[in-house]
């Protein structure tokens, strides 16, 4: 189990989860700008954990996380 999650593919599974709800709110209807806004701060954050737990310089953990509060901002703000 440690080597699943140092690997940061514990994170790659999470995203994949994310990749399939994308698809299934696009084929629900979803506007396609609606449904990444919506997932978008989250999968950044999860890049962030990504990053993170493989050993990444600090500014691949830093960038994603600062991505996502704009585009989380974008989301309450489209809503």
């Amino acid at each position: 189990m440690r080597w699943w999650f140092a690997s940061g593919h514990a994170v790659d599974l999470v995203l994949a989860i994310l990749t399939i709800e994308l698809v299934w709110l696009a084929w629900r209807g979803w506007r396609p700008a609606d449904a990444l806004l919506r997932l978008g701060p989250g999968a950044l954050m999860l890049l962030a954990l990504r990053s993170a737990l493989t050993g990444a310089e600090w500014w691949w953990i830093a960038l994603p996380l600062a991505l996502s509060f704009p585009v989380h901002l974008m989301d309450l703000k489209r809503r």
